[in-house]
């Protein structure tokens, strides 16, 4: 890229500005840099795209593609599963291209534990304790489940961010140093690896972990360290990312609904009809570059800006909250998922059933994402009153010393 787009893109703040989550419960002294407006914007899409998926899959509404028949509600559900699985890919995007540029923090990695730690333990126990709990047993397997969310696997995501974390001193300062010939390479690699290969072959590889996994989430690191150090000629141009977006998700339903043709008509490939909704596939994978592209261009100014960037600290939450295993098979049942997956499975169902779909889970969103916002910043609360409490005490005062001092080595 020329010298020119380079001082463009540094103009509107693509390249130079940090993120700004790492402050939370007090361990940092230094003052918060500036917020990207529109990419906390997309932040907050994102998330709301998983919740989407969750109240889609669980909630009942998508339909078994084996089937022979597909109601007209049940292929609008698939649609717009097939629009918001890009989420997760974005989620990733955003967080690789922060943290390409920022050290490893020990004492951003404490916050992250002890914020997953808060929410597993303590909704986990009040959904078992209050019966709220459903399609899981209160067992041990359960309990060490909520005591070590992040080796135990109760958040999958959250497993695969903190070991991505994890490798940061390690991957940040390659991709900080590597050349862009040497970046496009590795990339290129990797992308083939974990990526283009499963999107073609029609088997099932033995280690293909469908995105559920960290070794995905680096090749998402490096593609957002590529993007923030040498953008993306494509990307640049007005439209092209919000087309390729769109393209994509269209291309992931379509492929989708034609291998189910393909194994009605041949009874095979049983096993890859969702493949183009894995993450790690090349369809989603684009999509969520797209989106992420298309974002990029959005300009948020005054009231809305200062409002996005009050709420998009505490969208983890969001995630933290509604994906507990306390809650992960109940609050769909709270938020009408069961009458309206029968009216979307109704064979007879027509564009009414298909609006109810679309009302219906927009509402279940907007509901879910403010209550998680809710109980994060109340969460937040009680993390910064713990701190200031605890702040008189000189054995904490000492151990926040050694946090900043093990920061320090990293900067």
């Amino acid at each position: 890229m020329n010298k020119k787009t380079n001082k463009r893109k540094e103009n509107n703040g693509i390249t130079s500005i940090k993120d700004g989550r790492n402050a939370d419960v007090g361990l940092k002294k230094n003052p918060k840099p500036a917020r990207m407006a529109n990419l906390e914007l997309l932040r907050c899409v994102a998330m709301m795209m998983v919740i989407v998926l969750h109240y889609l899959g669980k909630g009942g509404m998508l339909s078994d593609l084996t089937g022979a028949a597909v109601s007209k509600a049940e292929t609008a559900a698939w649609l717009l599963e097939s629009f918001c699985i890009v989420a997760v890919n974005v989620y990733m995007f955003i967080s690789g291209y922060f943290l390409c540029t920022s050290s490893f923090k020990v004492s951003r990695l404490i916050q992250l534990w002890l914020q997953i730690w808060a929410y597993s333990v303590g909704v986990g126990l009040i959904g078992a304790l209050t019966g709220v709990l459903q399609e899981t047993a209160f067992d041990t397997h359960y309990l060490l489940t909520l005591l070590f969310p992040v080796t135990m696997g109760h958040y999958w995501f959250m497993t695969a961010y903190v070991f991505l974390y994890l490798l940061l001193p390690f991957v940040g300062m390659a991709v900080k140093k590597m050349t862009k010939g040497q970046m496009q390479a590795a990339l290129g690699i990797l992308l083939l690896a974990f990526c283009v290969s499963k999107s073609i072959l029609p088997v099932q590889l033995e280690m293909d972990r469908q995105g559920y996994d960290c070794l995905w989430y680096l090749c998402v690191f490096v593609a957002a360290a590529y993007v923030r150090r040498f953008g993306s000629a494509f990307l640049e141009r007005k439209g092209r990312g919000l087309l390729l977006y769109a393209g994509c998700c269209l291309l992931v339903f379509g492929g989708t609904f034609a291998l189910r043709e393909v194994y009605l008509r041949t009874g095979g490939l049983e096993r890859r009809i969702k493949m183009c909704l894995e993450y790690n596939h090349v369809l989603p994978f684009l999509a969520a570059a797209g989106l992420f592209g298309a974002f990029c261009r959005v300009r948020l100014r005054g009231r809305a800006a200062d409002m996005v960037n009050r709420i998009a600290p505490y969208t983890l939450g969001v995630y933290l909250l509604h994906e507990n295993l306390g809650l992960r098979y109940t609050w769909q049942k709270w938020l009408g998922a069961e009458g309206l997956a029968a009216a979307v499975g109704n064979a007879d169902s027509g564009f009414g059933a298909v609006g109810s779909l679309f009302l219906w889970t927009g509402a279940a969103v907007l509901a879910v994402f403010a209550c998680g916002i809710l109980v994060d910043v109340a969460r937040k609360g009680i993390f910064d009153g713990v701190h200031r409490i605890c702040l008189k005490m000189g054995w904490y005062r000492k151990l926040m010393d050694v946090i900043e001092r093990a920061d320090a080595l990293f900067r």
